[in-house]
């Protein structure tokens, strides 16, 4: 798949869309919702609040570093109203540009996630200038246009925590929807809700629902203070929501709709029969919460206080600040199984919990809650979610609430779930770590969604089941290399102010694998953007952790995220301050020089992207687990607009509006044969990335430990050898050193360059020569200031009498297809060892395929060989070569496989 559309399954940013709020129409065991609810009059929507000040008084404050004068340009071009970032309404638009999809499906939606950017960016306005006023408007208008209303949200007083929901199981592909209510599945109860309504006397929630339409371009009108749709006339933002249907619908198979479902638009019942199957639903409203962006919001709000209190005026933010904290009073809510269910469960009958003993204490893909619209039978339900990913994870967060008197909740019992979320999270970390250094996925607690049996020998951590790929397996959700940077960069802040020594311990094994992945040179850069998984990690015993020798991480593919950048960038920083690594301070300030040089415009840092997956916007369903908006046989329905909804329909058919974009002519062209678009985006997230780290560098370190300019080159390679096989050379070398580090190694064949290969990778294999002909290799080395290496000792080697076919029998081999898309698949070769294993085995693919990216083997001339790790297979054992295919997906099918059979 297209680097972009794997983005746009993860979010790109908004890791926020969650997705599976999961059957949010779900209605608390022993209701009867009615079958309507009278309109009730909405209130005035909230009044439009700012956006900040483009400029301030800088008071006495330092502004005179290089890094603080480059974060304020940033700032400037973000604030700049003719730039686009804001709506008139003083709201973050996920990007500049409308025409983009991919967590949110147009660049003019927001997400909790942007608001929560929003509040570093203004974070570090404040540390470097003095003036808070931009953070406080930042968080009112994060409290006007994010978190639902009263009326929004108007009969949470009927909610029963003794039965917060009735099951209702998730599906892996969008035809397994609607999903049936099952009110037999015993749930269990929700500890919080009556500390909460004690605490804060109310019954409502505060947090904020995940994604929203800034211009209305839907139509709903689902505006924060009204209790009903106020259609394509209402002027302003409007909650939405878009992913329902399980693990394996896209942004392209989704079906927007409103958070408040007043049967206005959609079918007979709005849109909640699509999602669940109710023979008469009521008039509803349903939110879904994205624990990383609160959880951010929150840590914005530690730095934002320890900054104003340095700079002697704590009460400059000391409103925002309590709000913060009763924001991660609400965010326990993610700690807990979805349907408060006890770690372990492995069937729909499992026990129910009671007390704390649902609590899962990391923070999860969502939480979500929803109820009646009719104030005169009102119901309500809540859910937390079972499913947690590495890259939600914010131990700084929880450390704050845990210990930091401002921060730590009103509620009776907060501090002690966030002190035991902190420790969970670390250990979280722990567990998932790769001989590498990567982190892997993350944990279930419900497998298939579904509290289905988990798969034999799958490994646990306090009774969750390891999943390689939480919530997302088409692409998997630990592919994308963002993940690392967010989840990373608050562990390095944890140890960078508490000084954890498992904070350190994990930094110490990643910061050097990435290092090693990281390019930097005076004219181009690039970071890893695609990461593969294999194996699993130990099952998890705090007491005695295992060495997780059977996982395993390979970077399968290298770009130039902007946003990522920025928090690699920042997650080096601390790690440096903290440690006095100056090897990570360089890698640091090179990639933000880089960044700042290479990639800035008007606008701010972006860089050009082709979208391949732009193809899918007129993508149909014809197969029914295949790719396409998959709508239920005999069901139809409108949006506001006049699109229909039915089956048969594709993405741009219910989103016409977007064929009015400035932009869509590229998409058209694209669609009707031509090349794959290109777009240069401006992403609010990845600017404020970028601007965060260039002002926290300077606050890091400041111009007096500038890294010294590196002038000593890499040693030479030692010990080349070369292998001749038929017409292929096997090459391999001992690594050089660096004083700061090697970024990569050049083979020449012969005195020309043939072929470079990155800074952890010693050996090389040369395809394709001619027969019975000498030839002679060297290898140098360089690292990310340019300096070479003195060459290797050269060797000579003679290849053989063309290639000479290993002994079949070895071995079988199987392609299998993953999934499709206009101009491209995601395919698997799995390869088997025989009767008495294979070594050294070799595949032949079928006539015309071509990859874009492969990890696990290589691809030269129709054939597919190993890596040096999984060359070698015992009797019946695996490995499996992924990769993106171009074109049309061959047949699955078998594959010649041949090798060599182990002697003796």
């Amino acid at each position: 798949m297209h680097r972009a559309s794997i983005r746009s399954r993860l979010l790109a940013g908004a890791a926020a869309s969650a997705t599976l709020a999961a059957l949010v129409a779900a209605v608390p065991a022993g209701a009867a919702p009615p079958a309507s609810a009278d309109a009730a009059a909405a209130p005035a929507a909230a009044a439009p609040v700012a956006a900040a000040p483009v400029a301030a008084a800088l008071g006495d404050l330092d502004t005179d570093g290089e890094y603080t004068q480059r974060f304020l340009e940033l700032y400037d071009k973000i604030h700049d109203p003719a730039n686009g970032y804001f709506s008139d309404q003083g709201i973050p638009y996920h990007a500049v540009e409308s025409l983009m999809v991919e967590a949110p499906d147009n660049g003019h939606e927001t997400t909790s996630e942007a608001y929560s950017f929003w509040l570093w960016l203004e974070t570090s306005y404040g540390q470097v200038t003095g003036d808070w006023e931009p953070f406080n408007d930042a968080w009112a208008t994060l409290e006007a246009y994010m978190i639902p209303t009263t009326e929004n949200q108007p009969t949470n007083g009927a909610y029963d925590p003794g039965s917060p929901a009735t099951y209702a199981a998730e599906h892996n592909h969008p035809s397994g929807y609607p999903s049936e209510l099952d009110s037999g599945v015993t749930v269990g109860s929700d500890p919080l809700a009556g500390e909460l309504s004690q605490t804060y006397g109310t019954d409502e929630i505060y947090g904020m629902h995940w994604l929203a339409d800034v211009d209305n371009v839907y139509g709903y009108g689902a505006a924060p203070g009204s209790g009903e749709l106020l259609g394509p006339d209402h002027e302003g933002t409007s909650y939405i929501n878009t992913f329902q249907r399980g693990p394996e619908e896209s942004v392209w198979e989704t079906i927007p709709q409103p958070s408040i479902d007043d049967f206005s638009y959609g079918g007979e019942f709005g849109y909640l029969d699509l999602f669940t199957a109710d023979p008469q639903p009521a008039k509803q409203w349903k939110y879904t919460n994205a624990p990383d962006a609160d959880a951010r919001a929150v840590e914005a709000a530690y730095w934002a206080n320890k900054f104003a209190t340095e700079q002697g005026q704590p009460e400059a933010v000391a409103e925002a600040v309590g709000k913060a904290a009763k924001m991660g009073d609400y965010l326990r809510y993610s700690l807990f199984d979805k349907y408060f269910k006890t770690p372990g469960c492995d069937s729909p009958s499992c026990p129910a919990g009671s007390g704390r003993d649902s609590a899962h204490y990391l923070l999860s893909w969502y939480y979500a809650w929803g109820g009646a619209l009719d104030e005169q039978a009102p119901w309500a339900w809540r859910i937390g979610s079972s499913h947690a990913h590495f890259g939600y994870q914010n131990p700084m967060a929880a450390w704050a609430l845990a210990n930091d008197p401002d921060l730590v909740p009103d509620s009776a019992t907060a501090d002690d779930d966030w002190s035991k979320s902190l420790d969970r999270q670390v250990e979280l970390f722990q567990w998932l770590q790769s001989p590498e250094g990567g982190i892997a996925g993350g944990a279930t607690n419900s497998w298939d969604g579904a509290y289905a049996e988990r798969p034999a020998g799958t490994s646990t951590f306090y009774g969750m089941a390891y999943d390689e790929a939480p919530v997302y397996h088409d692409p998997p959700s630990n592919e994308w290399f963002g993940m690392q940077g967010w989840g990373v960069e608050r562990i390095a802040q944890l140890y960078h102010e508490t000084g954890d020594d498992r904070a350190k311990d994990i930094l110490d094994s990643w910061v050097p694998w990435v290092i090693s992945h990281i390019t930097v040179s005076e004219d181009d850069w690039q970071i890893p953007s695609n990461i593969a998984w294999t194996g699993q990690p130990d099952t998890w015993d705090p007491e005695n952790p295992g060495d997780n020798s059977g996982l395993s991480v390979e970077v399968t593919g290298y770009g130039q995220d902007v946003g990522v950048a920025g928090a690699l960038a920042r997650t080096l920083m601390y790690y440096a301050a903290a440690s006095g690594d100056t090897q990570a301070q360089q890698v640091s300030h090179d990639l933000l020089d880089a960044l700042w040089t290479q990639s800035s415009d008007p606008l701010g840092v972006a860089t050009t992207e082709t979208r391949g997956d732009y193809g899918r916007f007129d993508d149909v369903l014809t197969e029914p687990d295949g790719d396409g908006v998959y709508v239920p046989e005999g069901w139809s329905g409108t949006m506001p607009n006049g699109d229909v909804i039915e089956p048969g329909v594709s993405f741009i058919d219910i989103r016409s509006f977007l064929r009015d974009d400035p932009e869509w002519d590229k998409v058209q062209a694209h669609l009707d044969g031509g090349p794959e678009p290109e777009f240069t985006y401006h992403r609010f997230w990845a600017q404020t990335a970028v601007a965060t780290a260039l002002a926290d560098y300077d606050r890091l370190f400041g111009d007096v430990v500038e890294p010294p300019e590196d002038v000593e080159a890499p040693t030479a390679p030692q010990d080349l050898t070369a292998t001749a096989d038929g017409t292929t050379v096997e090459l391999s070398w001992t690594a050089s050193t660096d004083d700061v580090r090697v970024t990569g190694y050049d083979v020449t064949r012969d005195g020309e360059v043939v072929a470079g290969v990155g800074g952890t990778t010693t050996a090389f294999t040369d395809a394709g020569l001619e027969e019975s002909t000498e030839y002679t290799y060297a290898v140098t080395a360089h690292d990310a200031a340019g300096n070479v290496s003195a060459a290797s000792d050269a060797v000579t080697v003679t290849t053989g009498e063309g290639e000479v076919d290993p002994p079949a029998g070895a071995c079988t081999a199987e392609l299998s297809i993953a999934n499709s898309w206009s101009g491209g698949y995601q395919g698997a070769i799995t390869v088997t060892g025989g009767a008495e294993g294979v070594q050294g085995w070799q595949v032949t693919v079928p006539d015309g395929l071509t990859t874009s990216n492969m990890w696990g083997g290589r691809l030269a001339d129709g054939v597919v060989t190993p890596e040096s790790w999984n060359a070698d297979l015992g009797p019946d054992q695996t490995a499996t070569v992924g990769f993106i295919g171009n074109g049309a997906a061959p047949a699955a099918q078998e594959l010649d496989c041949t090798g060599t059979v182990p002697a003796g």
